[in-house]
């Protein structure tokens, strides 16, 4: 609103001015609207797929997290899942690119694709398989990262896949903790017909099984294997505290950021037999 004291008579050049200012701020105004529009949908979207409570399982103690990037929407299509299934457990956690609606959007997909392979009981390496076809044959715009780990709380053996993701971590019982570079495939989206390699491990009682996407390890200033082996160096010095701390304890340096582009979503995974 423009007020005067007195009264004020407009000329034509000064009536086009206002009108035109008037039109801008009218543009403005409706262009928030419909972003604060999209990013509450957006965010209903996603925390209506991400999972709001883990399953409680024998011999397994589970904690996940997913921190947004500070920029953007404050959304992105990083992942995490746990899926009892049988006398096994299935692990994931998946990275869309984006961050935005579309990058949630993909995420639903993928995420309920994965869900639904690995309860009709597929090998680790054909749910992967089975989920990138998928992918392709709804015409992706995205690529997708995932690891998944099929675990067997009795005996101890983990099956692992990775399709183009960070290796996971293994902290040992006696505190040493180590980087799994077990051999992986491409990214979800690349190859309709992948080669995706499984690798079995066997976890002692009291091992720490940490899959996390690259937002947690990613630094403009250096490499994502320097940001790994920082990772792996804070999860054996801060391994004796509960899960739950050792979550937020991992999380801290990120979520004090105020300049981090990508999402984060992190799964712990305590073999307690």
């Amino acid at each position: 609103m423009l007020a005067f004291d007195d009264v004020h008579r407009f000329p034509d050049e000064e009536r086009g001015l206002l009108t035109a200012l008037g039109g801008l701020i009218a543009q403005a105004l409706e262009r928030a609207k419909l972003y604060d529009a999209e990013f509450a949908l957006a965010r209903g979207l996603q925390n209506a797929l991400l999972p709001h409570r883990l399953p409680t399982l024998p011999g397994l103690r589970v904690t996940g997290r997913y921190v947004p990037g500070t920029r953007g929407m404050d959304i992105g299509g990083d992942w995490y899942d746990v899926i009892p299934v049988g006398d096994e457990v299935a692990l994931i956690v998946g990275d869309v690119e984006g961050h935005n609606v579309a990058a949630a959007a993909a995420m639903g997909q993928l995420r309920s694709a994965m869900r639904a392979f690995v309860t009709a009981g597929h090998r680790p390496s054909d749910v992967l398989a089975s989920t990138n076809r998928l992918h392709m044959d709804l015409d992706p715009a995205l690529l997708a990262s995932c690891c998944y780990a099929l675990l067997h709380p009795r005996s101890g053996v983990v099956r692992i896949v990775r399709a183009g993701h960070c290796p996971p971590l293994l902290r040992l019982p006696d505190g040493h903790t180590e980087i799994l570079n077990i051999p992986g495939g491409p990214l979800i989206g690349v190859e309709a017909m992948p080669d995706l390699p499984e690798s079995e491990l066997h976890l002692a009682p009291g091992s720490i099984l940490a899959l996390y996407t690259d937002g947690l390890v990613e630094r403009r200033d250096s490499a994502i294997g320097s940001g790994i082996d920082r990772l792996r160096a804070s999860l054996a010095r801060m391994g004796g505290d509960s899960l739950e701390d050792l979550a937020d304890g991992l999380l801290q340096d990120a979520c004090r950021s105020t300049d981090r582009m990508d999402d984060i979503a992190l799964l712990l995974t305590e073999y307690t037999p």
